[in-house]
């Protein structure tokens, strides 16, 4: 499995590509400075939209290469990728209701989705965001999880179609227990898309 992962200029890149590479996969990072072009010359069976600073529109290429291959390829978005999906798809970006920098969090998912697959209902997972996606989710978009507590902020989606999922939060963090299983769980997704089984 060959994966396009996007670097938004974020320190958390090299360590999600290495749990990428772990799970078998062969990652090639591109930062997102580049133009379309040089990433639709790319092979690949998958993408992975990385964390970063900012708004998904100020992350250079990454709104134009959701537009150019979210019906040809599998993607995952990570926290600032998660955000740029929703907002390809109508959702709100908002801010939280309190930044989240190196915070641990209590999810609730719903482990009946191939996302989770095999992990618990309730997990932990870090935290490194200020803005989230509002919900109701746009039509397009299902809600997989969501921090638990007084006020409820969404930490995973689907599309309701096509294999194209986000996470809030980072898998790769040491602190999000189950971030490596989910990303397997992911790759599994981009299989089934290549393959049919």
């Amino acid at each position: 499995m060959r994966l396009l992962l996007l670097d938004n200029f974020d320190s958390f890149t090299f360590t999600l590509a290495d749990y990428l590479r772990q799970l078998g996969a062969e990652v090639v990072v591109r930062r997102n400075n580049v133009a379309l072009g040089e990433l639709q010359a790319l092979d690949f069976d998958g993408i992975v939209l990385s964390p970063g600073p900012g708004t998904p529109s100020q992350a250079g290429v990454m709104p134009t290469l959701i537009e150019a291959f979210y019906q040809q390829v599998p993607m995952l978005g990570v926290c600032l990728g998660h955000q740029a999906l929703g907002e390809f798809f109508r959702g709100t970006i908002v801010r939280a209701a309190r930044p989240m920098h190196g915070k641990v969090a209590e999810m609730c998912c719903d482990p009946a989705e191939p996302l989770f697959a095999g992990l618990p209902a309730l997990q932990s997972v870090t935290r490194y965001h200020s803005l989230v996606l509002r919900e109701p989710l746009p039509p397009a978009l299902v809600s997989l999880a969501r921090t638990t507590g007084p006020t409820p902020e969404l930490m995973a989606l689907r599309h309701c179609t096509l294999p194209l999922y986000g996470v809030q939060f980072h898998p790769e963090a040491l602190l999000t227990p189950h971030g490596l299983a989910i990303l397997a769980n992911w790759l599994r997704c981009c299989i089934i898309a290549k393959t049919g089984n």
